[in-house]
């Protein structure tokens, strides 16, 4: 298993070279439409970032038409262990997976309201269901403060800066 790079945490620093796509919020069928027309000029930075076998984050923020953030989130899924079953009778050796996630809404008034995620479980083998516990919480004030960071670079970095 490939190991994890250090930007391949919730909040960690971005690589250097990163830079967010921008694209709209909605395809242009949606904006064309009575209701498409509230979010017409709203566009949406995304930063995929790979770690090959060992994971994938994910940081998204949309901006409405002033360009003003007003929800973002930092996504990290990554597998730990050996992938595949063991041997009939001995240790099931399936790998486990783990998604860390915040995400939410910035308020008017500057708050943000959101939810930490942690989602745990082991892989999924054939056609079997995926056996995940996912638990929620409520994102501290290291969280939010991190996040918004984590904003204000890819607004830096969108703009070419």
């Amino acid at each position: 298993m490939n190991p994890r790079p250090s930007w391949h945490a919730l909040f960690a620093p971005l690589p250097a070279d990163a830079v967010p796509r921008r694209q709209p919020v909605a395809s242009p069928e949606v904006l064309a439409t009575p209701a498409g027309a509230a979010i017409a000029g709203w566009e949406q930075l995304v930063l995929d970032l790979s770690a090959g076998g060992a994971g994938t984050r994910v940081v998204h923020v949309v901006l409405d038409g002033e360009g003003r953030p007003i929800s973002a989130s930092d996504m990290v899924f990554h597998r730990t262990g050996a992938p595949g079953s063991g041997a009939p009778g001995e240790p099931d050796m399936r790998a486990e997976i783990r998604q860390e996630s915040v995400g939410g809404r910035f308020e008017t008034d500057g708050s943000f309201r959101g939810t930490r995620w942690l989602t745990v479980g082991p892989e999924p083998v054939d056609d079997e269901p995926p056996d995940w516990e996912s638990t929620p919480s409520e994102p501290s004030a290291a969280d939010m403060a991190a996040l918004r960071a984590l904003v204000d670079e890819m607004l830096r970095r969108a703009s070419g800066e």
